[in-house]
């Protein structure tokens, strides 16, 4: 893992007051500074808006769209419109448990199979029911109220007897008529002839002296009441989301609660991972100059959260015939390398691709950390993506170059430029664009800022490890309070929608042994 460029600000130094990642070792912000030999710099470096253009344009588009099992489609980008397939909801149904009632009550409580159509001695029995009722108030007596004793006795019938009634899943098979009630489930069917829902907790159902039960409400039930209309949500045909829409588990329900069994989405680019080093040690601790390799379990599965097939990372030698053997043999449409962009000893990946003929994009990027990283054409639709070796060096590169790459690739739709004022200054570089972590904190005067972390050299990761963004700091750096364009990481808040469930972007399966002599 060889460095791609200088450390930014030493561990202790608050962001901002420390020397920028160009500065040499205890120098001045401001002052001058040594001018960077040719390797450091290539002279075909691009401006950082630059390179993201190039890598967004690099393949006219993605590949043909396949269909795929609702299960399959999980991170893949839908290639057309989602158009609903049936009304949602299909039919009328319940919002609530309680009774679907009839008219504006009292009702008659009817059990399953028992609503029918509203005969002529029903009414008269009814009418009959209520004069008696009159009748008794009165004589200062509620006919239709049980004696105390007869309330605890009868409470476990009368449960049982009104608890039944339409459940979810099974439809009436008999009209409601007006005047009755029937005990309804939440996502259950509405009879027809039923004005509204009645929740459980707003009836009182009372005994009849004649063995029925008869349903009260303290106040009205207006007309569709807790009842969720057939097509509240969508008619049939309705367009529900439009192409180029990210899978995300919502988006399977949705399909599914619309009558899909399979969606037509672009296919996920596949992706090789080469992690480049004798240096690197797979397992333990770091030990007689050598380093644990963090690229390989870092990288790989954020590839998968951009969109792609990723294979775990297999471990190269510093050797060039090996790296030329792991290019010119793989089929992936994307291979990603990190180290060995440089212009040093084993730095080999620049000759290999002179070797291979491939068509170098972009040589270099004005951006700190990570400016050797490379965008090469290997073929029609191949492409290698040379990030730096050093973690956070290697993170901008991908972001800068991969991520457009494979924007394009899976058919996603760029994602809106997010801004936000600095919650704290930032030393820029004199020349390139700085990528530094941030997380979010609210502020009284700014609002929502980013702040700017600590540990954010080349080499290391607690900053990006606690960030929820990169914020694009434009040469010459940034003050508090001013806006900058932010780079959300994929597990952040706000940008968790691209972030595929657990079992599409973690793989177990053990990183593939190294090949040629690392260790």
């Amino acid at each position: 893992m060889r460095p791609g460029d200088p450390s930014g600000t030493g561990p202790g130094d608050p962001p901002g007051t420390g020397p920028g990642p160009g500065d040499s070792p205890g120098s001045t912000p401001g002052a001058p500074q040594p001018r960077p030999s040719p390797s450091a710099v290539p002279r075909s470096s691009a401006p950082w808006p630059t390179a993201r253009e190039i890598a967004a344009r690099a393949v006219p588009g993605p590949p043909a769209p396949t269909t795929a099992t609702l299960a399959d489609a999980l991170g893949r980008t839908l290639a057309e419109p989602l158009a609903a397939l049936t009304d949602l909801p299909s039919f009328d149904t319940s919002a609530m448990d309680g009774w679907a009632v009839s008219g504006p009550g009292p009702w008659d409580i009817d059990r399953p199979g028992e609503a029918a159509a509203e005969k002529p001695q029903d009414t008269a029995d009814k009418k009959a029911a209520e004069a008696a009722v009159a009748a008794a108030a009165e004589q200062g007596a509620e006919a239709e109220e049980p004696a105390a004793g007869q309330e605890a006795a009868g409470k476990a019938t009368r449960d049982t007897a009104h608890h039944a009634g339409i459940l979810a899943g099974h439809a009436p098979t008999q009209p409601l008529p007006d005047g009755h009630a029937i005990r309804i489930a939440t996502g259950a069917r509405v009879p027809a002839g039923a004005t509204a829902v009645l929740r459980s907790e707003h009836g009182e159902v009372r005994d009849l002296a004649d063995g029925r039960a008869r349903l009260y409400a303290p106040r009205p039930a207006p007309p569709g009441q807790d009842i969720r209309p057939r097509g509240q949500e969508c008619r049939r045909g309705d367009q529900l989301l439009p192409a180029g829409t990210l899978v995300t588990p919502a988006v399977l329900g949705l399909a599914a609660a619309a009558g899909y069994d399979e969606l037509t989405a672009y296919p996920r680019p596949r992706v090789e991972f080469l992690v480049l080093g004798d240096e690197l040690l797979h397992h333990g601790l770091p030990q007689e100059g050598r380093i644990r390799d963090a690229l390989g379990p870092m990288l790989a599965p954020w590839l998968r959260a951009l969109g792609a097939d990723a294979a775990p990372a297999r471990h190269l030698a510093d050797e060039a015939d090996t790296l030329y053997a792991a290019i010119a043999t793989s089929t992936a449409d994307v291979l990603i390398t990190t180290g060995g962009t440089a212009s040093g000893p084993v730095d080999h990946v620049h000759p290999t691709l002179r070797r291979l003929g491939a068509e170098v994009l972009v040589d270099g990027v004005q951006v700190r950390p990570g400016h050797p990283m490379l965008l090469a054409r290997l073929g029609p639709r191949r492409h290698l993506v040379g990030l730096p070796g050093n973690p956070l060096a290697a993170v901008s590169g991908l972001l800068t170059l991969a991520e457009p790459l494979l924007r394009t690739l899976t058919g996603r739709r760029p994602a809106a430029v997010r801004r936000a004022p600095l919650f704290g200054s930032v030393h820029g570089h004199p020349r390139d664009t700085r990528l530094v972590p941030v997380a979010y904190r609210d502020d009284a005067r700014y609002g929502v800022t980013a702040e700017p972390l600590h540990f954010h050299g080349p080499a290391m990761l607690r900053g990006i490890a606690a960030a929820a963004a990169l914020a694009v700091v434009p040469p010459g750096g940034a003050d508090r309070g001013t806006e900058v364009e932010l780079l959300e990481l994929p597990w952040s808040a706000s940008g968790s929608a691209d972030w595929p469930a657990p079992g599409a972007w973690y793989d177990p399966v053990p990183p593939a042994p190294p090949v040629g002599g690392a260790g």
